[in-house]
This record gives structure tokens, sequence and C-alpha cells, in this order.
């Protein structure tokens, strides 16, 4: 402890000395690093400002032993500049405890010297950020297209070899991702289709058109709303599941099991999700077909005097069959894009809870923009196309 005179455990300060000494004792070692602090501030307490130790002269006769951690105390203490006068060649310490000085005072200065980073302005560091999610957006794009290619070769193989399939696994997910998926697939769609039909037939009555919010219902659920709010849905319901499955299982290295066990991931894990989902992705999207013209068909009759069998035999007459077909085809590819990316995400998780929860947000967000896109090139193909 210090005393009023300035004595402590390790620190003695006579200021009646010409010059002023201060005498280092003790051992400064790491196992008395937290009482080498606390004894430095309350010696800098005691010794005036004036007659800091920076002008004194300074005695290590007495001092014990010496390691890294008291040497850099001793740093804290006199400043870069005293601590190398007393580790000079002129200073009584043994070699070896001149080096040690010598390289903590060798490390602070290099540590100090660091050139501080110079202030970016707004524009450098806005091009920053979007060259650096640019950058990200191209290595997502690269780990997509080869996991792609991984769950292409495995259903490939799984063509050549049927018996290699684990239709339980398969059914399962069909249940868990198709079937329990109907309900809020098919209220949706029917609100929607409800909607369309109102917006319909407040603006087709200026013209005197009404009657053709049949053909407006019936064409935007056949060819996009049915698929497109199926796959969003899917999206955050289906590929959420995934990745927090999957992820739970990286963070518990049960992955890892599986391949210390010469088991496949891709076969055992990502195979039955992704057959599920193209299997349950058509399935869905016809009942999001059905359910949206069945709203539209509600509003009509309720607004517009359009009986159900009215509304059926204008939609006979008027949309083609190819409507249809253009909206089937779109879903199996729906599918196969949020099951691969559900399952790349879950893969991604690097063994955290937090990471889980990053990872899942990455995956709905990403499976709802890759959707909302190839739907809108397809839209353009398929017009191009006059189909």
């Amino acid at each position: 402890m210090t005393t009023p005179g300035g004595q402590s455990a390790f620190l003695a300060w006579d200021a009646s000395s010409t010059p002023p000494t201060l005498t280092v004792r003790g051992d400064w070692v790491l196992a008395n690093y937290a009482a080498l602090g606390r004894e430095l501030v309350r010696f800098q307490h005691i010794v005036s400002h004036d007659a800091a130790p920076a002008r004194a002269r300074i005695d290590f006769a007495h001092m014990g032993a010496l390691d890294t951690a008291g040497a850099s105390r001793l740093f804290e203490l006199l400043g870069a500049e005293l601590l190398a006068a007393a580790a000079g060649p002129d200073s009584a310490l043994p070699p070896e405890r001149r080096a040690l000085l010598q390289t903590v005072d060798r490390a602070n200065a290099k540590a100090g010297a660091a050139p501080a980073a110079p202030a970016a302005s707004c524009g450098r560091e806005l091009l920053g950020r979007i060259g650096a999610a640019v950058e990200e957006a191209w290595q997502q794009l690269l780990a997509l297209l080869g996991f792609m290619g991984l769950t292409l070769e495995a259903l490939a193989r799984g063509l050549l070899h049927p018996g290699r399939w684990r239709l339980t696994s398969v059914v399962a997910q069909i249940e868990e991702t198709g079937l329990n998926a109907v309900p809020i697939i098919a209220l949706l769609t029917f609100m929607v289709g409800a909607v369309v039909a109102f917006l319909g037939a407040t603006i087709l009555a200026d013209f005197g058109a009404s009657i053709y919010t049949v053909n407006l219902v019936a064409y935007a659920f056949l060819r996009e709303f049915a698929v497109l709010l199926t796959a969003i849905l899917m999206a955050g319901r289906t590929a959420s599941a995934f990745t927090a499955q999957l992820g739970s299982m990286k963070a518990n290295e049960e992955i890892d099991a599986i391949r210390m066990m010469g088991l496949g991931p891709i076969d055992l894990l990502i195979l039955p999700r992704v057959l599920a989902l193209l299997v349950s992705m058509p399935i869905l999207t016809f009942v999001g077909m059905i359910a949206g013209i069945a709203g539209g068909a509600l509003v009509c009759a309720a607004t517009l005097d359009i009986s159900p069998v009215m509304f059926l035999s204008i939609v006979k007459r008027d949309i083609e069959l190819r409507h249809f077909l253009v909206g089937m085809v779109k879903a199996p590819v729906f599918a196969y894009v949020v099951g691969v990316i559900g399952c790349l995400e879950g893969f991604k998780v690097s063994g955290s809870a937090q990471s889980v929860g990053e990872h899942t947000t990455s995956a709905v967000v990403q499976s709802i923009f890759v959707v909302i896109l190839l739907d809108a090139l397809a839209a353009l193909f398929f017009m191009e196309m006059g189909w």
C-alpha cells in the first residue's frame, strides 16, 4: 500500500534528492499485474505533476522478477523516452532485462506509430459499400449455381437408381410443405382474387365494361398471381423452415456426423426436400388458381350480378388453355429455386443461434427476390413469344 511519503509495495519516491529518485521494488510479473495497476494509480495521485518521474533517476536495484506484463506496466509509468533511457547501454540493468524493456518499447512505439486511417469521404464510402454489395451478390450467385449443379447431379443419379430415393422422407416433406400449406394458400389467393375483382369492377364500370372483370381475374390468376403468390408464401414458409432445420443440424454437428457415417448430405437431406417442393408447388399453384377465381366470382356475383354459372361460361369461352399452362410451367422452376436457396443457406450456418437467424432471413429475402425476378423475365419471354 502507498504511504503519505510516497512508499508502496512496488514504488518509492524520494523528491528530496537531486535529482528526484524513483525506486522500483518487488516483482513486476503477470501475477501482480492488477496490483501494479492499482499502485500506479495511487502513486500518480501522490506524486505532483511538477515533480513527475519524467525528470527523475530510476533505481532498479531493488526490483525482483520482471516479465513482459511487468515491463508493460513500466511503460505505462515511465513513458517511452524514460523507459528507453532506462533500458539503454548505460543502464545498470542486466542485459536480459534491458533486452526485454527494449522489446516492449519497440512494440509500443510501433503500435503508436500506426498511421491513422484517413477519413473517407461520403462518396468514397458509398462506392465502397456498393462494391462490397456487388461482390457479395456475385459470390452468392456463384455459390447458388454451384449448389444447383450438385443437386441436379444428385437428381440425375437418382433417376438412374430410383431405389436409392428415400420415399418416406419425400412423403413426409410433401405433407409438411404441401398438404399443411393448402389452407393458407387458399385463403390468401381467395382474398387477393376478391380484391382484384373489386378493383377491376370499380375501374371498368367507368367504361361500361364491367363484364371484363371476369377476364381480368381469370387471366391474372391463371398466368401470374396464383403461381407468384404461392412461390412467395413458400419462400417465407418453407425456405425459412429448410434453413432453420439444416442450420440447427449444422450447429449441432449432425451433418458432420452424417458425412462420417459415409452418407451424402445432398442425397439424405436436400433431395427429399427439393423433390417434395417439386411435387407440392404445382398442386398448391392449382389450388391458388381455383381459390383466386372463386374469390373473384364471389365479388362479381355480389357487386356485378354475374352469377357463378355465367362467370364460368365466360372463363370457358374467353380464356385459352395456354394461360393455364403458362402458370403451371413456372411452378416447378420456382419450387426448385426456393428449395435450393433454403437448403444452401442452411448449409452456410456457422454454428451459432445468431447465424441460424441471419441465414434464415437471408433465405427468405433471396427466395422472394429470385422468384419475382424469374417471374418478370418469364412474363417478358412469353409476351415476346406470343404465348
